[in-house]
């Protein structure tokens, strides 16, 4: 998808870049697949904030996607839409006898174009089969971890991860970060590379944008005060050595906080591994 480029008319405008939207067909969403939106602006139950510089933003509804594509039948696409809450593109399908499902959108699939699910289905982007069914070296993205409880991992715009070799239970599969996984067999994945890949060469280009993202503004710990924060403190820009820490005194940048231990079995080679 193009960008487009801003004339400087503002020191904001200078530098900023944009969407075209050329591939949008539908500007407004399918009612029945809308469900309403709460703001939580980073609070929790208890209204405390647990997730800091989240708060405002437009008024946004959630699209509901079909995550397990487990109808069975074909159906044809009627409109790739914007979808405010995701990186990515949505398609439109229509199926058969008339329901009517949202997917995210290949890089490849276009309106007018058939997709299906199943065993039986062909190697054509759009397309859900078991990992099992689809060949060695294909590209992939909305990958079940579990057989029958949806897509988890590669769900961002532009991203893909590859399908290296299959057994009889378990598929070796390279996630975009590097990591190369074990995956059962019976678990569902879509073909093709998920669309929109220029998302992230987007410049915000002025701080108001952000606020209408939804993100509010990051204060540098080096500017506060020692009580405020570990690097606080200091004439001028004092420099500080050691690991970089968070307000509450917990290692930053490079702090590994994987909980789930259990399924370390399942990672055959890491990330971050050289």
């Amino acid at each position: 998808m193009p960008t487009k480029i801003f004339k400087p008319t503002s020191p904001g405008r200078r530098g900023m870049t944009g969407f075209t939207f050329e591939e949008i067909t539908k500007t407004k969403p399918e009612k029945s697949l809308l469900r309403p939106l709460k703001k939580r602006a980073g609070r929790n139950n208890m209204g405390r904030v647990t997730v800091r510089h989240q708060g405002g933003g437009h008024k946004r509804m959630y699209r509901v996607i079909d995550w397990k594509r487990d109808k069975a039948g074909r159906a044809a696409v009627i409109a790739i839409e914007y979808d405010p809450n995701r990186s990515s593109r949505i398609a439109l399908l229509e199926y058969e006898d008339g329901e009517r499902r949202y997917i995210l959108a290949p890089s490849e699939l276009k309106v007018g174009a058939s997709v299906s699910s199943g065993p039986k289905a062909e190697i054509v982007a759009g397309n859900a089969l078991p990992l099992i069914n689809i060949p060695a070296g294909s590209v992939i993205h909305n990958i079940e971890l579990r057989p029958g409880h949806g897509a988890q991992m590669v769900r961002s715009a532009g991203e893909g991860a590859q399908l290296l070799a299959k057994a009889e239970d378990w598929a070796h599969v390279r996630l975009p970060s590097g990591e190369v996984r074990l995956v059962n067999s019976r678990c569902m994945a879509t073909i093709g590379q998920v669309g929109n890949p220029e998302h992230s060469s987007i410049q915000v280009g002025k701080a108001g944008r952000s606020r209408w993202m939804g993100i509010r503004p990051t204060v540098r710990g080096s500017v506060m005060n020692p009580r405020d924060h570990p690097h606080g403190g200091g004439e001028g820009k004092a420099p500080r050595g050691g690991q970089p820490q968070t307000p509450w005194g917990k290692p930053a940048m490079g702090y590994r906080t994987r909980k789930r231990k259990g399924t370390d079995r399942f990672i055959v080679r890491r990330r971050y591994a050289k």
